[in-house]
């Protein structure tokens, strides 16, 4: 395997004291709404209909300030192996795990939003060293998109989906992998998804939790299931997606609250972490708050909350219609994400599914919310991804 080029960096991860002392600070100076109107003492969905209860934001509020330790996520971080590198002028961060087998393949991890490298943070290990001797292995590489967590913030628009896949393309060459797998969700799924379609010389497959078909499709056909998962999504995008709408079409306007305000952050993005997760109330019934707020600080220290918005901007419907992929493709619908696509749409567009998956359990967010799981499947899906190649 060629070695990696000269233009790969190590790079450490480590705030300054001062940022951290202003963070408490500002927590602790936060100006709070009153109570929400609409109020469900007991636990369900119905006690978020007016976004993030404002006693649920206190109790987290308070224990960001008082109980997290930012200094134990900084460095999971530099253990795995944290490095940067410039591809068309913007600084790339990634972490690269090196897997000790002979016969493990390369494989790209691609994070969405409002979720970061801390997405995928415990599920590298597995992946690269299973403990299963019979599981595949991978070479893991897990970028931050640009705009986000430590990669540059781009000055100028043209960073969407098509331009990022190329660039990973460009990362994992300059690794020393010429072919590689990938897998994303969100819009990590819709980057894996133009690197499958886009690439197929380099990407030997993909696996998802992410599929879109193409446009125009009918649900004529479609199972009794199939139809609530169309309708399901149809009313997402409908009635629940304000976040999108703001971000794609005015995204520093939002930014000064996501920059300024590190409580108005947090609800932001704590918000969709309890909407989009496969849970009956609060997303810490699956997600520990320590992993959400290692999320929200990194977007807090980075100062990131307008940039990574811009990706709305930049790629809001933007999915190719004409886009086909061929390489063989796994994919995984979890019950509990807000858009789950039926596999007669998906195969309009992924030719070569070599494994679907819908499990009893899983949101948006599997790799937190359901890591043994996810990695399991992971493994599998690109174990016959992998299969299908021979």
């Amino acid at each position: 395997m060629p070695s990696p080029t000269s233009d790969v960096r190590a790079f450490e991860a480590r705030a300054t004291d001062a940022d951290l002392d202003d963070l408490r600070a500002r927590l602790a100076a936060a100006r709070l709404p009153e109570a929400e109107t609409v109020r469900h003492a007991a636990p369900g969905p119905r006690r978020w209909e007016q976004g993030v209860p404002l006693a649920d934001l206190v109790d987290v509020v308070d224990y960001w300030r008082t109980g997290y330790d930012w200094r134990s996520f900084e460095e999971r971080l530099n253990q795995l192996g944290q490095f940067r590198t410039t591809i068309d002028g913007l600084g790339i961060h990634f972490l690269h795990r090196r897997s000790p087998r002979a016969d493990a393949t390369p494989l790209i991890l691609t994070h969405g939003w409002p979720d970061s490298v801390a997405r995928f943070i415990d599920v590298v290990d597995e992946l690269a060293d299973p403990k299963d001797a019979d599981a595949p292995a991978f070479h893991v590489v897990v970028p931050s998109l640009p705009g986000f967590g430590y990669s540059d913030r781009p000055a100028t628009t043209g960073w969407g989906t098509e331009k990022i896949a190329a660039a990973w393309v460009e990362l994992m060459g300059r690794l020393g992998y010429s072919r590689f797998a990938a897998h994303g969700g969100d819009w990590g799924g819709n980057i894996t998804t133009v690197l499958g379609g886009r690439f197929p010389a380099h990407v030997l497959g993909i696996h998802t939790t992410f599929a879109q078909g193409p446009p125009g499709l009918t649900t004529d056909g479609l199972t009794a299931l199939e139809r609530e998962w169309a309708e399901e999504t149809r009313d997402f995008w409908r009635h629940r997606a304000a976040y999108a709408k703001q971000q794609a079409t005015r995204p520093q306007t939002i930014g000064y609250s996501l920059v300024d305000s590190p409580v108005g952050l947090l609800a932001w993005i704590l918000d969709k972490f309890t909407e989009w997760s496969d849970t009956e109330d609060s997303p810490f019934e699956r997600i520990s708050r320590d992993r959400v707020l290692d999320d929200v600080t990194l977007y807090w220290l980075t100062r990131t909350g307008a940039s990574a918005a811009r990706i709305y901007y930049e790629s809001h419907d933007s999915l190719d219609p004409e886009l086909r992929v061929d390489v063989p493709s796994a994919l995984t619908m979890y019950p509990g994400d807000v858009e789950k696509c039926p596999r007669p749409w998906a195969q309009e567009r992924y030719r070569r599914i070599v494994r679907w998956r819908s499990p009893e359990v899983g949101g948006h967010f599997p790799s937190l919310e359901v890591p043994g799981y996810f990695v399991r499947d992971l493994q599998e899906g690109l174990a016959a991804v992998l299969a299908a190649q021979r």
